[in-house]
């Protein structure tokens, strides 16, 4: 987390050790999951008590920051099925705005990994999970898998909807006026995909 905070971090550097610890989050998010008790044989032929995934998980990325996430989610689950939502805010209004949702036909019966590395204020978050309910997602079977967030955004969303779990590296101190995360790391979009100014 220090490598990727620091201003100096060559993208490289930045994308490597971002990649690094979205994969230890979806790997937590996954321990989540409800399991069943499942028999194997093992290659000697002993019966071995073990666990399966109980149901299917998908992944749904929120443009554009979330898609960084995307990798690290098929490295751990190969054939994952993953749906993408843009959400901006409305520059009139200053609420979120939805632009575009693409999801798997089937996710009202799947677990969600609901992906964005930055949660500010949640506006975004809080939205996408609106629509995953009008999808008819259940709320409990949505997990946030996030890199950052500040107090603001985390309560933001647990207030709205107290059965979602979020799954996070870091809580930071807060927000500063223009609603950026303290200390937080910039713009994680823009150093992840080499489009700073």
């Amino acid at each position: 987390m220090t490598i990727i905070r620091d201003q100096n971090t060559p993208r490289g550097d930045f994308v490597f050790y971002s990649d690094r610890v979205i994969r230890l989050l979806v790997e937590e998010g996954l321990n989540y999951l409800p399991v069943v008790n499942k028999e194997v044989i093992t290659p000697m032929g002993v019966p071995f008590q073990g666990v399966a995934f109980e149901g299917r998980i998908c992944g749904v990325s929120i443009m554009r920051a979330g898609e960084s996430m995307e990798q690290g989610l098929r490295d751990v689950c190969t054939s994952v099925r993953i749906g993408k939502v843009l959400i901006q805010r409305d520059e009139r209004t200053a609420q979120p705005k939805l632009y575009y949702s693409k999801l798997p036909k089937d996710i009202a019966n799947r677990w969600v990994l609901l992906l964005d590395p930055m949660l500010a204020t949640g506006g975004s978050a809080i939205k996408c999970i609106e629509v995953l309910l009008e999808a008819g997602v259940k709320e409990e079977r949505i997990l946030f898998i996030n890199l950052i967030c500040s107090p603001e955004g985390a309560l933001a969303m647990l207030e709205q909807f107290p059965k979602l779990q979020i799954i996070t590296a870091e809580i930071d101190e807060g927000m500063d006026q223009q609603k950026f995360i303290l200390p937080g790391l910039g713009d994680f979009g823009d150093r992840y995909f080499g489009t700073e100014d």
